[in-house]
């Protein structure tokens, strides 16, 4: 059975989805996207990624491309039809269609909406979180308003592919002052030598992460303790533990930052309790 995507207020087959060759985010990533995960038939913290949407389309003085329920019915619609009970639903709004110019459009546009969903293997995720991950740091080269979660990604992309290069999975972003700010596509952790949990602060040098707010609420339920500072690479490297949140992630264990191994070397005990825990914890949307 094809894959469909929704496009524009059409459903169509995945591999028909196309937008206009003058559409504001293929010529200048002129907007924002979320991810959300599904797993076992629910939609995992929709209203925070809804909510988050709604400020980086503030922030960028874009409009809603629908009403908040329509586009959850949207989503709902499109996973339904792609049959996803595990998996992620990507959905992406753009200034809309306009004459190429990098100021915005004089005349009013309508905001471009593309809604996709696409099962995954939880198994798959399961295999990882148990091996864990290496990570490698890279220079911080992005813009400074990485709070807004913008398609804007080629910082990114070559920060990924440097750590796939070199054999890892993930890389953090890092100062010139050797603090850690975030990886590429997840929030960075470090658990102390005391068992403190420690990330980065969210505020405009990090993307406010919506499965890191989920692992602060599990580590209050669990009487952990959370410190949201700065953090150097050489603490991290020395930490008791290491991992990296993410809808697409989760909660996955670091096993070693730029080939040091943190600890002994093999996923952490905190890190794995944390993910274990996160379904219950979670907000869980029924996905019909």
């Amino acid at each position: 059975m094809p894959r469909i995507a929704y496009v524009n207020g059409r459903y169509v087959r995945h591999a028909d989805a196309v937008v206009h060759v003058e559409d504001r985010g293929y010529q200048l990533a002129d907007g924002v996207y979320e991810v959300c995960e599904i797993a076992r038939g629910f939609i995992i913290d929709m209203k925070g990624h809804l909510d988050r949407l709604d400020r980086s389309l503030s922030e960028l003085r874009m409009g809603w491309p629908l009403e908040r329920s329509a586009l959850e019915l949207v989503m709902r619609e499109v996973i339904r039809r792609n049959h996803v009970r595990n998996g992620l639903v990507y959905l992406q709004v753009t200034r809309g269609v306009s004459p190429r110019d990098h100021a915005f459009p004089t005349k009013p546009v309508r905001p471009a909406l593309v809604v996709t969903a696409k099962r995954t293997d939880p198994r798959v995720s399961a295999r990882k979180a148990e091996k864990g991950m290496a990570v490698i740091t890279v220079p911080e080269n992005r813009w400074e308003r990485v709070d807004i979660k913008t398609i804007g990604l080629l910082p990114n992309v070559l920060a990924r592919q440097a750590a796939v290069d070199a054999g890892a999975q993930e890389a953090w972003f890092v100062d010139p002052d050797g603090t850690v700010k975030e990886g590429a596509s997840t929030n960075a952790w470090i658990v102390s030598k005391d068992g403190v949990l420690v990330t980065h602060p969210a505020d405009f040098g990090i993307l406010r992460g919506i499965t890191r707010a989920t692992v602060m609420r599990i580590a209050a339920e669990h009487d952990l303790k959370v410190e949201e500072r700065h953090f150097t690479v050489e603490e991290a490297q020395a930490a008791r533990e290491a991992f990296v949140t993410s809808a697409t992630s989760v909660v996955t264990p670091v096993i070693s930052i730029d080939g040091k191994a943190i600890a002994n070397g093999h996923p952490g005990s905190i890190a794995r309790s944390l993910r274990e825990a996160f379904f219950a914890i979670a907000e869980k949307s029924p996905t019909c």
